[in-house]
């Protein structure tokens, strides 16, 4: 597929890149300078990342279900590292 069908296609779910880009960065600014608490670099990654789909969902198609599965799959990836950190902790074993 030619490079500009690509975008045609992408605006039509993720909305316009420059409204996209911005709210997608105004959430991560004000997630930076409200967070009183020190993560780790994946759940800071993953929050990053779930703006930036929560930018698409607000500035395009709110009903293109792959965007809420990725903050789902995103999500479930710090879940499932927490549980097993915890779990490793306690010294028992897990499938996560």
């Amino acid at each position: 597929m030619d490079i500009n069908e690509t975008l045609k296609q992408r605006c039509k779910t993720h909305g316009n890149f420059s409204l996209n880009a911005s709210l997608s960065q105004h959430l991560k600014i004000i997630i930076r300078k409200e967070t009183t608490v020190i993560m780790a670099l994946d759940q800071t990654e993953a929050l990053e990342v779930i703006c930036a789909k929560i930018a698409r969902i607000c500035t395009g198609d709110p009903n293109h279900a792959d965007s809420w599965h990725d903050i789902s799959g995103y999500a479930t990836l710090i879940k499932n590292r927490l549980i097993r950190d915890a779990e490793q902790l306690k010294g028992t074993k897990t499938n996560v």
